[in-house]
Formats: structure tokens, C-alpha cells, sequence
């Protein structure tokens, strides 16, 4: 039977309409082949990673748009914060020699905000642990009213309107629509590569340095005076606990409570790695302590007994004044400048 000319014509629209569809899905693939995965080094007796690395699916094309995600004080209410405003690159990602950090329109954080670091090897995010994964806690300080202030659709919108940002998360995830899902991936991308593990403390234990003897002595110390809640060579062991603070009455903060309802966590907080620092000032979840002796001061004479009180530091820890400063001279050693300075994570041109 023979076909109309119709017909024909329509039978050539739908091969037309199929080869570009094929066309299409072959772009679409060899946009993916162009994304350069990166590999996450693994540091030397390093324990196994908390993250996935594998859900995170990091390249250096996502690492370099959340990048330029946490340092955008756009994506504040006000354009006065950003990530990176509160996390400092010279303070390990830390807050920097302040006590709680600032958000949007003059308003300050409940807390000091904590160094960012080694994050694939964390269980849980925050001083009480609100967030599992590196996805919630990006979104939390975005959103957070005395953080930064925004709402997804209004940053939505503004990464929308701007084209190289258009471009950069149809390269990274291969779609115009920005989903908040995707803002948060990108930084997560990112603040997965804040890895610290170059302090003199791990090239000596890769027998590359050596301790003096203030150094060694200090070590010493620190296995048996601190390692119960900083082991190495994380130097925290990711546990909650109440060290004996005095509770601010402006601000009444209790911890992990606030979190679990459970009053046995009343006053705990995150154990804090040791790992730079001696670069993290201010210290504690509020910033109250402004130098290292003056913490270690604390487990000395300045412990304050409560039914939730650790007792590893419930009759506090017996120093002498050598002692003190031998011990300060080794935490002077977790100090990775390579990391501090690595210009990969700094804020972007």
C-alpha cells in the first residue's frame, strides 16, 4: 500500500525528532565525562571516614561553585555575611579571635562558631550535634534568622539571575532549575576538601620532624592528662560533654539538651578537635576564653560540679606551671599552616 505524502512527511518529522533527542542525551553525557571527579586523600592513620564520600560526588567543577557559594554575602539578608564571614580561613575556618560570631542586621550567634576541618570524619555537625550530614548543616546557617537571614526562593532567585551562576550549576548538575538541594551540595562539595592533617605533630609522627624537648614533654602530657576526650589523631573523640562551665545567664545555653530533651545532656557539648588549635581563638562554645592557658586554667582550678559534670574533669586536672606551658607548646604543634594558607580555599577572585 502506498503511503501519502503526509504520512511520509510525518514519518520524517518523528526520525528528525529522534535524532535529536539521541543528539541530545549524547551532549548530555558528554557534559557529565567533562566534570573531573576529585579523589579525597586519605591521611596517614586516619580512621575510617563518617561521610560518604560516593553521595557527596565531588569534582572540581562542584567544589569551585560552592566555593563561590561560601564566600557570596549575597546570600545574606542584609549582603553583609557569607560563610565565610564566620568561618575564617585563618582561623581554621573558625571564628577569628572573636567570642560568638555575627549575623545578619547586627545580630549575634548563641555560639562560637566552631572550625571547619576533617568534616568527612565527623558523626554529627554543630557543638550539639543538631545536623547529620554536611547537606543539613549547610543549610542551617543560610536560612538561620540571626545567621544569615534568606529563604531558599529568595536565594533561588538571585542565583537564577545571574548567568555565570546559571552556567555553573547546569555544568555541576546538569539542570537550570536551582533546588536548594543543589545549593547545599555544592558547598558541601567544597567544605569536604578542608582537610588538616600537615601539622609538625603528624611529620613527626611520619618521622619526617622531631619534637624539642618542650614539644615532647607536653606530648606527654597531653596522653595522659587529655587523650580520654582528645584522641589522636582526630584529637576529639566526638562525644558531648559537660566540662564544667559556668552557664552565661544571658544566654543560657544548654548544650545537647536543647537537642535530645534529655536532661542526663544538660550542659553538654561537643568535644572540639585539638587540631590547629592554637589558630582558633576565641575557644569554648561561647568564645569565653580568649588564649589557650586560660582553658586549660579552667580544667585546672575553674571546674564547676553539676549533676552532668564529666568525671573526667569533676576534681579538675592536676598541672604545675611547667607543665602547663610544655603542654601548650605541643598543642602548639597540630598547627597545619598549609592548610591556613592554602590558596585553593581561600576566598575567590
Amino acid at each position: 500500500m502506498k503511503q501519502s505524502a503526509q504520512t511520509i512527511q510525518i514519518q520524517k518529522m518523528a526520525v528528525f525528532g529522534l535524532l535529536a533527542l539521541l543528539c541530545l542525551c549524547t551532549s548530555c553525557v558528554k557534559e557529565q565525562r567533562e566534570l573531573h571527579p576529585i579523589t579525597i586523600t586519605f591521611p596517614p592513620g586516619f580512621p575510617a571516614m563518617e561521610q560518604s564520600v560516593s553521595e557527596l560526588n565531588i569534582t572540581s567543577e562542584g567544589v569551585a561553585l560552592g566555593r563561590r557559594l561560601f564566600y557570596d554575602k549575597q546570600l545574606s539578608a542584609d549582603v553583609s555575611t557569607s560563610c565565610g564571614t564566620c568561618h575564617e580561613q585563618r582561623a581554621a575556618f573558625g571564628t577569628f579571635e572573636h567570642d560568638r560570631s555575627h549575623g545578619v542586621f547586627n545580630s549575634h550567634t548563641l555560639r562560637n562558631a566552631p572550625p571547619l576541618f576533617n568534616l568527612l570524619w565527623q558523626k554529627n555537625y554543630h557543638w550539639d550535634g543538631a545536623y547529620r550530614t554536611l547537606h543539613e548543616e549547610a543549610a542551617q546557617p543560610l536560612t538561620g534568622t540571626i545567621e544569615m537571614g534568606m529563604r531558599f526562593d529568595q536565594i533561588k532567585s538571585y542565583l537564577e539571575n545571574d548567568a555565570s551562576y546559571r552556567e555553573g550549576f547546569k555544568k555541576v548538575f546538569g539542570t537550570w532549575f536551582i533546588r536548594p538541594e543543589l545549593i547545599t551540595r555544592a558547598i558541601s562539595q567544597f567544605t569536604a576538601t578542608f582537610i588538616s592533617a600537615n601539622s609538625k605533630y603528624d611529620r613527626v609522627k611520619q618521622g619526617r620532624e622531631q619534637f624539642d624537648n618542650f614539644e615532647q614533654s607536653g606530648y606527654q602530657l597531653f596522653q595522659s592528662k587529655c587523650a580520654t576526650c582528645h584522641p589522636e589523631p582526630l584529637f576529639t573523640d566526638q562525644s558531648y560533654r559537660n566540662i564544667g562551665l559556668t552557664v552565661d545567664p544571658s544566654l543560657n545555653d544548654l548544650g545537647r539538651f536543647r537537642i535530645t530533651g534529655d536532661r542526663t545532656d544538660s550542659l553538654k557539648f561537643k568535644v572540639p578537635s585539638l587540631r590547629n588549635v592554637a589558630a582558633t581563638s576565641n575557644y569554648m562554645h561561647d568564645g569565653r576564653f580568649a588564649t589557650i592557658q586560660q582553658c586549660i586554667r579552667h580544667y585546672r582550678y575553674g571546674v564547676q560540679s553539676s549533676s552532668t559534670v564529666d568525671p573526667s574533669v569533676s576534681n579538675g586536672i592536676t598541672l604545675t606551671d611547667t607543665e602547663e606551658y610544655n603542654l601548650i607548646q605541643f598543642l602548639k604543634c597540630l598547627t597545619d599552616s598549609s592548610f591556613l594558607n592554602d590558596k585553593r580555599l581561600a576566598r575567590p577572585n
